[in-house]
């Protein structure tokens, strides 16, 4: 059974909207880039990050890697809501003389979620061979404890998550 919250957010054109976790799960494993956005004093930060995914019980996770420090590290340790952005499939669609006849082609995830950093060794592990295997296929990665120690794993727990294709 499916857990996560579908239609978080209000789509104008339902006709492009995908409601399948099967199909949104494939698009997103289609995206090379999430971008996660996180409130700072000033407004949204917004970073583009590396990832890899997983699926529990019908909870989604995502998986990331980082410096142990810096300012998105900072953010996260104030925050736990988060929202998020992956796009692919991206295609100028030609019409004509005008510019009103072109099109773009697309598929986007948008959605909501709660991050947090990964402090368990064996979790860590788990989340850098999702991670490598969503860039390799590859599955069996090792990594020295050295690396994994001063490494920063992110854990993302989708809430809600909505999906657009544009064909």
């Amino acid at each position: 059974m499916v857990m996560i919250k579908f239609g978080g957010f209000a789509m104008r054109r339902k006709d492009r909207e995908v409601v399948d976790f099967k199909r949104m799960k494939e698009i997103a494993e289609r995206c090379d880039c999430l971008r996660l956005g996180l409130k700072d004093e000033d407004g949204v930060y917004i970073v583009p990050l590396s990832f890899g995914m997983a699926e529990e019980d019908g909870k989604l996770f995502f998986y990331f890697h980082s410096a142990p420090e810096g300012n998105k590290i900072n953010l996260i340790r104030e925050q736990s809501n988060v929202s998020f952005e992956m796009d692919c499939g991206h295609q100028l669609t030609a019409g004509g003389e005008t510019a009103c006849t072109f099109g773009y082609k697309y598929q986007s995830i948008m959605g909501k979620g709660n991050v947090s950093l990964v402090a368990d060794y064996d979790e860590k592990i788990r989340g850098l061979q999702l991670l490598m295997r969503h860039y390799t296929e590859k599955n069996d990665w090792t990594f020295k404890d050295g690396m994994v120690n001063h490494v920063a794993v992110l854990k993302l727990t989708v809430e809600e998550w909505t999906c657009k294709v544009c064909e």
